[in-house]
């Protein structure tokens, strides 16, 4: 919507406190949350509360790893969850902010993710990397698990 964010919208077939549980859980995080086919979750943890950080490692097939965590912002069940972003291995400059928002309409939850990043190049680069593949395919993960 501007020169800092991406906004990613995704309804799924289920209320709104599945969906919000699915994405602080990390029991069920780990089932959903995986990208492309071949990768797994070693490393899962996010918190139940607003302050605390968070961490995710994932690792392909080949043994390659990939890890980021941040800290949970804020903690609205079962509307909202903000937290800060970075990779261990940064692909884009600087730290970003995901808001995710759930809103529900007759027993389908419709969820907004809105990224804001530092710069537009950090934005631009996030755009050209292909990350909506690896999303779909955890998003289509996470309608299974729902």
């Amino acid at each position: 919507p501007n020169d800092l964010e991406i906004v990613i919208v995704r309804e799924f077939d289920a209320p709104r406190h599945l969906v919000f549980e699915a994405l602080r859980t990390p029991e069920l995080i780990r089932q959903w949350l995986l990208g492309p086919p071949g990768w797994t979750m070693p490393v899962c943890e996010f918190p139940q509360l607003a302050g605390q950080p968070y961490r995710y490692v994932w690792r392909n097939q080949q043994g390659t790893e990939m890890g980021m965590g941040g800290t949970v912002l804020e903690m609205v069940p079962p509307e909202r969850i903000v937290t800060t972003e970075r990779f261990d291995d940064a692909w884009y400059p600087g730290e970003a902010v995901d808001t995710m928002e759930l809103v529900e309409r007759g027993g389908r939850t419709t969820l907004t993710i809105t990224v804001r990043y530092e710069s537009k190049e950090a934005r631009d680069v996030a755009l050209r990397s292909g990350m909506e593949t690896g999303m779909a395919a955890g998003y289509d993960r996470l309608d299974q698990l729902l």
